[in-house]
């Protein structure tokens, strides 16, 4: 069982930097590939990075590479996501995600495959 707690959200003007962390419970933390999500209002929940279990291995959205950076600290139990030049679009709610995935981290991008959700921290960009 592994429970997933978000930090870190809040309102930024655009161009800024906000940084959101997830700490998590469990002793098996280094076993999970680790994700973030994000979901505005009156969209479909999306993904935006995947960091494999060392840390060695990171796949991002298309849309926010070079802006977006994951990382983990798995002596922390922690996962972070770095978000730079920040823009009024990616206001939503930021979820933590936990898999066990054998496979291509890219696999965590499919909601289905998320064995643990954060409960999520809002992130509001104003223009």
């Amino acid at each position: 069982q592994v429970q997933l707690v978000e930090s870190g959200g809040g309102l930024v003007q655009a161009g800024g930097s906000l940084r959101l962390s997830c700490a998590a419970s469990g002793r098996t933390f280094s076993y999970y590939v680790m994700g973030w999500f994000r979901q505005a209002p009156g969209k479909e929940r999306e993904f935006v990075a995947a960091i494999s279990w060392s840390g060695g291995n990171t796949y991002y959205a298309d849309s926010l590479k070079g802006r977006f950076t994951i990382s983990r600290d798995n002596a922390k139990n922690t996962v972070y996501l770095q978000m730079d030049s920040l823009k009024p679009e990616d206001t939503a709610v930021y979820y933590c995600a936990a898999a066990r995935i054998m496979g291509p981290i890219a696999t965590l991008k499919r909601v289905e495959m998320i064995d643990y959700w954060g409960q999520g921290t809002q992130v509001t960009v104003s223009s």
